[in-house]
């Protein structure tokens, strides 16, 4: 193995792709700087902040997930959380974000053919109340668009209480989901526009 393909070369460069990312999300969504800037400040931390066990906050990734025809999204009613949310989760080490978007759509979903958009969707920075010993702490949640094939069969996952597909434009008005999931609706129907 070359200098160039150790684990330190690979993560300095998913960093600065990563860097890059926030550079061009900031740019398309100028409004959101203060939310890039805090994303930005935990990217140069120096505790690894894609690892669950830094409490003061750590990356996660999402996943808007669309159907084929772009109309509808897969929702998953969260145990946890007991709320219908989009699928993510901790990144555990993993730089590449875009990569864990489409692998936690995959484990909670159980859809096939799936295929993620590199570029970010959009930031949330959100608080997440102590569980079963792990006290609250900030999720810097950085979400992609995963698009389905033509299976849209899923399946449940012991992290959900149900999946369902519902349409983008109900979520984006739908004053009983999340905000931020509301903000991602939004963003899908004014891209498509």
């Amino acid at each position: 193995m070359s200098a160039a393909d150790s684990p330190a070369c690979e993560a300095r460069t998913l960093t600065a792709v990563l860097a890059e990312g926030f550079s061009g999300y900031a740019a398309r969504f100028p409004e959101e700087a203060d939310v890039v800037a805090l994303f930005s400040a935990l990217l140069e931390d120096h505790e690894d902040p894609f690892l669950r066990a830094r409490l003061a906050g750590h990356f996660t990734a999402s996943a808007l997930v669309v159907s084929a025809d772009g109309q509808r999204t897969l929702l998953t009613h969260h145990r946890k959380l007991g709320l219908w949310l989009q699928p993510g989760g901790h990144a555990d080490g993993d730089r590449d974000l875009a990569r864990v978007a489409l692998r936690e759509t995959e484990e909670e979903t159980g859809l096939q053919g799936v295929r993620v958009d590199p570029a970010i969707f959009d930031l949330d920075r959100h608080w997440i109340p102590g569980h079963k010993g792990v006290p609250a702490h900030w999720h810097y949640d950085v979400r992609h668009v995963v698009h389905a094939g033509d299976d849209e069969t899923f399946v449940v996952s012991e992290e959900s209480h149900a999946l369902a597909w519902r349409p983008v434009a109900d979520i984006a008005g739908g004053a009983d989901y999340d905000p931020s999931l509301r903000r991602m609706a939004r963003k899908w129907l004014a891209r498509r526009a």
